[in-house]
């Protein structure tokens, strides 16, 4: 079978792989939709993502696809499924799963990261890791499960009420999840910060209450034009220092600044640790998606969020190494590829 193969930075190739054997407790997955994540540029560009992943390791974790094979103890999926996966696979002997904090294992597994994924023909998981989708739904929209998940962790750190005001730095496809999780959260207004012209058309259309650029507009001072003097909750979805120096600037009184997107691992962030002390401020951060897994499959099947209006372009796999390898390219939007076309 075809599968991209992460050989260090800068360096992914599709080649030919071995199938591995099916375990007792195995589900065989015919890939048919992975989303590129963010973590997969950084691990591409030689950072590291949500864990160190090994040379020689199948890249991919935002996936769904067909059950062809199952092994001999496995009773919740059967041949001819349709699966999506959540990639995060913890011991559940550890000290922080038996904690309730299973995100943290010391023995975490993480396909497409840690163990091979599904940037491939096809991906080997436990019985565990499969949730079953209706026809409702496409595959790749199935494949947005796991970023959604992802949203939910923080969205559920943020503290939001209803009748709060939510202000969503970066509308890219994590920005735009975070904007309707917003609006199904109760917020009476979310303000989304875009430097892209298209970008902030889509968030208007997805019902972001303002839009700022903040390239060639003052965002501070377009905010209180607005009639904006608190913003309670604060996600960003960027990574970038600069970004998060603003959610710090723009966070209101008695608020959480939630640092979502993903900085490369040795930046420094610079800020006033007086402006925090005034403002009560409550800085939060997420990491992956315990336990969301079948709530973000929930909201997508019901149509609650449309994360097909999120997806930019599917590819086939041979294409991957290009997109990856060119920052303008990828940064349009949200790839998902299809090994099968």
């Amino acid at each position: 079978m075809k599968g991209a193969v992460f050989y260090g930075k800068n360096d992914l190739r599709v080649e030919d792989i071995v199938l591995p054997e099916l375990g007792p407790d195995d589900v065989l997955i015919k890939v048919r939709a992975c989303g590129i994540c963010g973590t997969d540029m950084h691990i591409f560009d030689g950072d590291e993502g949500a864990a160190a992943t090994p040379p020689g390791t199948v890249l991919g974790h935002e996936f769904s696809g067909d059950v062809v094979k199952i092994g001999r103890e496995v009773t919740t999926v059967s041949e001819g499924d349709k699966v999506c996966v959540d990639p995060n696979k913890s011991c559940g002997k550890c000290y922080f799963c038996k904690k309730g904090v299973r995100h943290f294992c010391t023995e975490l597994k993480t396909y497409g990261t840690t163990d091979n994924g599904a940037f491939a023909d096809y991906c080997i998981v436990p019985e565990s890791q499969v949730y079953k989708f209706s026809n409702n739904i496409s595959y790749e929209e199935a494949a947005m499960t796991e970023p959604v998940a992802c949203c939910l962790h923080g969205m559920d750190m943020c503290g939001l009420e209803h009748g709060d005001t939510v202000a969503v730095i970066g509308a890219g496809m994590i920005g735009m999840i975070m904007l309707r999780l917003s609006q199904l959260g109760g917020a009476k207004c979310v303000v989304v910060i875009e430097p892209i012209e298209e970008k902030r058309v889509q968030a208007e259309k997805l019902g972001a209450d303002i839009t700022i650029d903040p390239l060639n507009e003052n965002v501070v001072e377009k905010l209180k034009e607005n009639g904006i003097g608190q913003i309670d909750v604060v996600i960003e979805c960027v990574g970038k220092t600069e970004t998060l120096e603003m959610g710090v600037e723009i966070a209101g009184k008695d608020s959480t600044l939630m640092m979502f997107g993903l900085t490369k691992p040795d930046e420094v962030l610079g800020i006033k640790p007086f402006e925090i002390f005034k403002k009560e401020l409550v800085i939060r951060s997420s990491y992956v998606n315990p336990n969301t897994q079948g709530r973000a499959l929930g909201l997508i099947e019901s149509s609650k969020i449309d994360v097909r209006s999120m997806i930019y372009k599917t590819i086939p796999l041979c294409e991957l190494p290009n997109v990856l390898a060119d920052k303008k390219e990828r940064a349009k939007g949200k790839y998902i590829v299809n090994p099968m076309i």
